[in-house]
């Protein structure tokens, strides 16, 4: 009865994937744990609270401790085909741990995230003109930044690569030509950051941490640079899957840049802090993105299977979906400001 399943399981790439997933996130719950219980997570990097926090006590802020290396060694062994993907993520996030730690001036952070980048296009172009590879490049390197931007919630970064990561390995793995080394990175990606999610979900007991948020911004794009340099899904599939993220952060840069502020410092005007703000708190915030984010990713693999045209009509009717959330969020904080006024 058993040797006629031994193939199913030895030769299926879904069944690899799956449990790539899952020895990433006993890995990464294990590394974490570890570092909660020697206290070592503390020495390596604090996270205090200011005017600008969300949360009220200090807090480990050393997730990518226990995300990236097991992701990157992932990857190295089952997908190896993406090495440079692999090494450039771990050298992001070795810039971003120095950051961390005793900070570093942004030309430095940013010149690293632009370098990674532009490393990664130069060695694997895609047959595009060269503009459309610095457009490329150009929104690569804003969804580095923007994975920090979007990580001051307890759960909300984590959990969106828990879900988007394995957005992208079902993509990557049910095409009619399965793309494994893709599948199975995607599928390492979102395992360990489930055993994040297990310290992190509210109440948090360690956060992301640039050391985190960067190489998790970094390999979102790459990853979805790699699909669609494969052929494995359109352009637009790897925005529709993290639109969530994507509209939240650059809604918010385009209102500051408007008002003359320094984008680049910390502030509390993310819709998803707002929600947090106005009472709804981190878990049903968390969920509420949870939530968002799987119904973009059902549309964006159901999508795929659509002539193009339709393709580019779903991602401007979901783009509709999103601008009504943010018009809810707008709504309810101004309704707030003014009884804030009032009282």
């Amino acid at each position: 009865m058993i040797r006629p399943l031994l193939p199913f399981f030895v030769d299926s790439p879904r069944i690899a994937a799956l449990c790539v997933a899952i020895a990433c996130l006993a890995a990464c719950a294990l590394i974490l744990l570890t570092l909660l219980r020697t206290g070592l997570a503390w020495r390596l990097a604090t996270d205090i609270p200011n005017e600008r926090s969300l949360h009220m006590r200090p807090t480990p802020r050393v997730g990518g401790w226990g995300i990236v290396p097991v992701g990157v060694i992932a990857m190295l062994i089952a997908a190896p085909l993406m090495w440079l993907v692999a090494v450039l993520a771990a050298a992001l996030a070795a810039v971003s741990q120095i950051d961390d730690r005793r900070g570093l001036p942004a030309r430095v952070r940013f010149g690293a995230h632009v370098a990674a980048v532009a490393l990664l296009i130069v060695l694997n172009p895609a047959p595009v003109p060269w503009w459309a590879l610095c457009a490329v490049g150009f929104l690569m390197v804003w969804l580095v930044n923007l994975y920090n931007f979007m990580d001051g919630s307890d759960g909300l970064a984590g959990g969106m690569a828990m879900i988007g990561f394995g957005g992208y390995a079902i993509a990557a793995l049910s095409g009619p030509v399965p793309q494994i080394d893709l599948g199975v990175a995607s599928a390492a990606i979102a395992g360990a950051a489930m055993g994040f999610l297990l310290f992190n979900f509210h109440p948090a007991r360690i956060f992301l941490g640039d050391s985190g948020s960067i190489p998790l911004g970094f390999l979102a794009g790459a990853l979805g640079y790699w699909g669609w340099l494969k052929g494995t899904w359109p352009i637009w599939f790897p925005a529709l899957v993290f639109s969530p993220f994507i509209a939240d952060a650059s809604v918010t840069l385009l209102r500051r840049l408007s008002r003359g502020e320094k984008f680049w410092q910390a502030h509390r005007e993310h819709y998803y802090q707002r929600m947090v703000r106005l009472g709804i708190g981190h878990a049903r915030t968390a969920l509420a993105w949870y939530l968002l984010m799987l119904a973009a990713i059902v549309l964006a693999n159901w999508a795929l299977a659509l002539p193009p045209a339709k393709q580019w009509l779903t991602v401007a009717a979901w783009a509709v979906v999103m601008v009504a959330v943010g018009v809810v969020v707008d709504s309810g904080w101004r309704r707030h400001q003014r009884l804030s006024e009032q009282a």
